[in-house]
C-alpha cells in the first residue's frame, strides 16, 4: 500500500509560521500522511542573490518543523542539477520511493503560474495537486486540482527579512528556535 506524501516546494527564506500552519492543515484535511518541505537551493523564478545560503535555510526549516512526525524537510534538490525544476525532482522522487504517492501543495498564485513551469503538462497529468486558496487568485486554473481553504496568515518571508534587517522582533512570525538561530548567526542583517 502506498503512502500519500505532499511535497511543499519553496525557498523557505526563512520558514515561517504560515508555512507550518498550511502544511499541518493539509495533513489534517486530506489523505496525506506527511508533508515534505522541499527546500529549493535555486529557484528558476527568483534571483539567488536574495537567498540565504541553502544549507542555512535547510537547517532553519529543520528547526522550524522540530519533531512533528507529519512534517519532514527534504534536501533532495541539493543533489540534483540546478536550477531546480519541480518536474525533475518529481521524477527522481517517484523513482527513488515507489512506495510513496506524491502530490504537490501550492498556493493559488503558484498554481496560476504552473503553465510556465518546465514540463508543466507532465506534472498536471501525473501528479495530484492540492491548492490552498489565496486572496486575489481564482479557485481554478490550468488543470485538475483540489482546492482547500487553509488558515492563511498574512506573513511573508520578505517581510520577516525586512524586520530582521531593521532590527525589529520577529517573535511569533517564526518558531522560537528559528528566531534564535537567525539572531545567533546574524542572518538577514545586511
Amino acid at each position: 500500500m502506498t503512502m500519500d506524501i505532499g511535497l511543499y516546494f519553496g525557498s523557505f527564506n526563512p520558514i515561517h509560521t504560515g508555512h507550518l500552519i498550511i502544511a499541518q492543515h493539509f495533513v489534517n484535511q486530506t489523505s496525506l500522511k506527511q508533508v515534505w518541505f522541499v527546500v529549493t537551493p535555486q529557484n528558476p523564478f527568483k534571483p539567488s542573490s536574495a537567498l540565504l545560503n541553502e544549507y542555512h535555510r535547510l537547517h532553519l526549516a529543520r528547526l522550524g518543523i522540530g519533531d512533528n512526525p507529519h512534517l519532514k524537510v527534504s534536501d533532495v534538490e541539493f543533489h540534483l542539477p540546478r536550477p531546480s525544476y519541480t518536474s525533475v525532482t518529481l521524477a527522481y522522487l517517484s523513482e527513488k520511493y515507489p512506495q510513496y504517492a506524491f502530490s504537490l501543495l501550492m498556493g493559488g498564485d503558484s498554481y496560476q503560474n504552473l503553465p510556465n513551469w518546465h514540463n508543466a503538462e507532465h506534472i498536471l497529468s501525473h501528479y495530484p495537486i492540492y491548492v490552498y486558496e489565496r486572496p486575489g487568485f481564482p479557485a481554478s486554473g490550468p488543470g485538475k486540482a483540489t482546492f482547500l481553504k487553509a488558515p492563511l496568515l498574512d506573513i511573508s518571508a520578505s517581510h520577516i527579512r525586512r524586520l530582521v534587517a531593521e532590527r525589529k522582533a520577529i517573535t511569533y512570525l517564526v518558531p522560537r528556535e528559528v528566531e534564535e538561530e537567525i539572531e545567533r548567526n546574524n542572518y538577514y542583517r545586511h
